[in-house]
Order: C-alpha cells, then sequence, then structure tokens
C-alpha cells in the first residue's frame, strides 16, 4: 500500500514537471503561441494560362498594317487597332499625343497609349514596349534596303503582342495589384547608323514616346512598385541578359523575375550573366521614378558594339527582322514568366 501510494506521488509531480515545461521559453506551449502570431506564408498564385498562338495573333496583326512608322497610314491604322483592342480588354485608356524633334530637328508626332486595368488600386505595376518600328534599314548588309521601313516582327510588335495577351489574362482574371500597360511611340526613329552625329547626342534622338512620358506622366503623381519593358522579346535563338542600367536600377526585381524565369524552367533562355547599360524605354521610366528592368534580347558578339561584346540579333534593323525569324516559344515563355511575376506581386 504504501508502495502504491509512493508511485502515485511519483507519477503526479512527473505530470506536474510536464506541465510547466510546455510553458518554459522553448517549451511547446511557447513555440504553439509563436506560430499563432506568425503571418500565414502567402500561396504562390498560379497565373492564368498564357497562350502563344493568342500572342502570335496579336503580332501577325500588326505586321499586317506594315511598318508603323510615325505620320505613315500602317502607323495610323495601328493606333486605332492598338487602342479599340485595348478597351475591348476593359481597360481604361489615356491617349498621349504631341510633337517632339526628331534627329534631323523636325517635329515629329508622338502617340502613346495607355490601358490601366483596375485603375482605383493604389498598388500598381507597370509593364511596357514600343510599338513604332524602324523607319530605315541602316544595318542591313544588301545597301539597295538600307533606307526602306522594316516590318520590326521582333523589334517592336514581339512586345506589343505579349502586352495584349496579358491584357486579355487580366481581363478574364483580375491581379491583385493595378496594371498599367503603356505602349511607347517614336522610340525606334532614331539617328541612322551612317549618321556622324557624336553618340552622347545620338543617344537622345531615341525613345522619344517615353522621353515625353517621363515627362508628362499620364497621372500627377503615378508610382508603381516596379516596371518591366519588354522590348525584342520573340526571335529565334534569344537571350535575355541582366542588362546593366536594370541591375543598377532595379536588381532586385531583376533577380526575383529571373528567379521565377529559371524555376519554370527558362533558366537557359534568362542567362545570369550581366551585360553593359544600353539606351532603352527604361531608362525613362526609371527616370520618372519607375524602378524598371528591360528584358531585351542581348547575344554575345565577337564584334565590339559598345555593349560589352553583345548584340541585338543579327536581323537587328534589317529588313530580316520579319515573322520567319519570330519563335513562339519564345513569346510564351517571356509572357508566362511577366504573369507569374504580375500574379504574385506583393509576395516577395
Amino acid at each position: 500500500m504504501k508502495r502504491n501510494k509512493v508511485i502515485a506521488i511519483i507519477l503526479l509531480a512527473l505530470m506536474v514537471l510536464w506541465a510547466v515545461i510546455q510553458f518554459l521559453p522553448n517549451g511547446k506551449g511557447k513555440e504553439k503561441n509563436g506560430n499563432e502570431n506568425q503571418k500565414p506564408q502567402r500561396v504562390e498564385v498560379v497565373p492564368p494560362v498564357f497562350s502563344k498562338d493568342s500572342a502570335m495573333m496579336f503580332l501577325k496583326k500588326q505586321l499586317s498594317f506594315g511598318p508603323r512608322v510615325p505620320m505613315t497610314k500602317g502607323h495610323t491604322a495601328c493606333y486605332t487597332w492598338l487602342v479599340n483592342e485595348c478597351k475591348k480588354r476593359g481597360a481604361a485608356v489615356t491617349e498621349q499625343y504631341s510633337k517632339v524633334t526628331d534627329w534631323e530637328g523636325n517635329a515629329t508626332p508622338v502617340q502613346n497609349i495607355i490601358a490601366s486595368f483596375s485603375p482605383d488600386k493604389k498598388e500598381r505595376v507597370m509593364l511596357a514596349a514600343h510599338w513604332d518600328t524602324r523607319w530605315v534599314a541602316d544595318k542591313d548588309p544588301d545597301k539597295t534596303v538600307q533606307k526602306r521601313a522594316i516590318d520590326g516582327a521582333n523589334d517592336g510588335a514581339s512586345g506589343v503582342a505579349v502586352l495584349l495577351e496579358l491584357a486579355r489574362l487580366f481581363q478574364n482574371t483580375t491581379p491583385n495589384v493595378g496594371v498599367d500597360l503603356v505602349f511607347f511611340d517614336n522610340e525606334d526613329q532614331g539617328a541612322p547608323e551612317w549618321s556622324d552625329m557624336p553618340p552622347a547626342l545620338s543617344n537622345k534622338t531615341w525613345c522619344l514616346g517615353s522621353q515625353y512620358w517621363a515627362k508628362n506622366v499620364h497621372v500627377p503623381g503615378y508610382r508603381a512598385q516596379y516596371g518591366i519593358l519588354l522590348d525584342m522579346v520573340g526571335g529565334k535563338n534569344a537571350r535575355f541578359n541582366k542588362e546593366g542600367t536594370s541591375m543598377q536600377a532595379a536588381g532586385d526585381v531583376m533577380n526575383w523575375v529571373w528567379a521565377y524565369a529559371n524555376k519554370m524552367g527558362y533558366g537557359s533562355l534568362f542567362s545570369n550573366e550581366e551585360t553593359g547599360g544600353i539606351t532603352d524605354d527604361h531608362v525613362y521610366m526609371n527616370q520618372a521614378g519607375v524602378r524598371s528592368i528591360d528584358i531585351i534580347d542581348m547575344r554575345p558578339s565577337t564584334l565590339s558594339m559598345g555593349m560589352g561584346n553583345y548584340e541585338f540579333g543579327s536581323f537587328h534593323h534589317t529588313q530580316q527582322d520579319n515573322l520567319g525569324n519570330i519563335d513562339p516559344y519564345v513569346l510564351e515563355a517571356v509572357g508566362k514568366v511577366v504573369a507569374m511575376a504580375v500574379y504574385n506581386t506583393g509576395g516577395r
């Protein structure tokens, strides 16, 4: 009997000791309370399906207008179609029109289009591309065609095609953030290769649409969490390196987007190799206060072209920038990566 009493006392003591341990700093009870106060981990959002076939349809439609050079019929027709297409997707459309000075000192029009999804949302993302095409094929090895305008299948139409397909996704499945699609005009009308204009002056003759937008932002005090520029995102054998200006201005954004690309199986397309900085619309997006990166096809080159031995592809600014040099799977990869970023904004 005495022995049973001793055992009972020991068991009671062990139960008390166990209860006390649960509420010690390293006990399970404290850990439970700590977990209750922690924010739940954000579940990664799977975006709606980006269709390469739909993107190709948008690309081909642009080519059907011919070269989209300012002050031409093709440019006017494409502008009307773009505005209507954005409105059809439910976007609030802002049209910017002005005249600026071109490389020869003449007045040239700028017609930017801003398509805003969920314009009431304060948290926003900016996606951009230029929709005009080069007025000359000044890099074409055939000198007899150098002064003709180009189709701009990759240099212009590819980025626009991705934006329009994303607009279709945003209409059907609204992201948690507001999105502004900005179609810049008059990006590609800069001084030709045969010009003797000094580089410092020549650089300023490009990206006239984004230069104008940066000084006349469509919404006063406009802010976005980040910006992504899409330029030449559909070419065969493309490679998207980490462009220098992007890394300097928004390296965390670029690393985050590239991490998604790698996770999605596009690591060979989205290279972690860094290149020198270039003049493109993202320069002026950054100047306007939108921390922006440039997804742009920059390939290794044996020739030094002022870009650290990189080039924009052999068909850049030639008559070969046509449908034959477009890879639908490259368009799809870029679209899927950008969609993944947009639909998961806020989870970084």
